[in-house]
């Protein structure tokens, strides 16, 4: 029995079997390894897919101007225009965050008048593609011109309660410049400080207000005055005070001026009548 069974565990058929079994369980094992592998390996790709994969946006961009401000006003251009950015992900996402690039135009050769100028990017990555809208623009170019305007103090009410009257409002500043556009200055007729007086005004008070100009039918002209807005005192005070009255102050002034015409006359009298002795 002994020998019998020796045969039987050294016989080739044995040999054989265990080998088969063998190679199948090794088989089973290289193969599991090798799926989990592949899975690790899928998963990795994908990540690295997600970071490279495209975008696009739009980002709102201030529009600059290249030009000579000191001699020339442009008007009717857009303040902002959009750009639509695509590229890589993260590439397109930084540029969204920091906007380090600039949309521009570029008047630096144009004339006076009215000009179609396409817009210009600069600052992009060169892996990056951008699309401007609108791509192109009308502006008008007008000569820059700067001149001085008296301040017209407006008041929207001169009736207090009481015993009261208001007087002749103060300006701190009796003229302002204005610039703008040649054609738009020459349309300024006058600039005008609105001021508010309460019913219930019963002493000095003071504002500050913005400044308006205006052509002859007092309709907004679009020009720049410096400074934008100043402050104004304005007297209040009982009746029979020494505090003078708008109509009297205007009266005042009138009187003023006559005498200093008179004077002027006079003295244009005194020059002529020597110059003809």
């Amino acid at each position: 029995m002994n020998g019998k069974k020796g045969s039987v565990f050294g016989s080739v058929w044995f040999m054989r079997i265990a080998s088969l079994i063998l190679a199948i369980f090794l088989f089973m094992y290289v193969n599991s390894e090798k799926n989990g592998f592949l899975r690790q390996t899928t998963r990795g790709s994908d990540s690295g897919n997600a970071l490279m994969s495209n975008k696009t946006m739009s980002i709102r961009m201030p529009l600059e101007l290249k030009m000579n401000s000191q001699k020339y006003v442009v008007t009717g251009y857009p303040q902002y225009v959009k750009v639509r950015v695509s590229g890589p992900s993260a590439m397109v996402t930084t540029v969204s965050n920091t906007q380090n690039f600039k949309v521009y135009a570029d008047l630096t050769k144009l004339g006076i008048g009215t000009h179609t100028v396409t817009l210009k990017e600069s600052g992009l990555n060169s892996e990056l593609r951008s699309t401007i809208k609108p791509q192109q623009i009308k502006v008008n170019i007008q000569p820059r011109s700067t001149v001085t305007a008296p301040v017209d103090v407006r008041l929207n009410s001169k009736s207090v309660d009481g015993n009261y009257h208001v007087g002749t409002p103060r300006p701190a500043l009796k003229t302002v410049q204005i610039t703008g556009a040649r054609n738009q200055v020459k349309r300024v007729a006058r600039v005008i400080a609105y001021v508010d007086v309460p019913r219930d005004a019963h002493g000095n008070f003071s504002r500050q207000v913005t400044l308006q100009a205006v052509d002859k039918k007092g309709r907004t002209v679009n020009v720049v005055i410096m400074p934008s807005s100043i402050n104004v005192e304005v007297p209040v005070s009982k009746q029979g005070n020494n505090e003078p009255t708008s109509s009297s102050s205007s009266s005042n002034s009138a009187s003023s001026n006559s005498d200093n015409d008179s004077s002027s006359n006079m003295e244009s009298s005194s020059s002529s009548a020597s110059s003809n002795d």
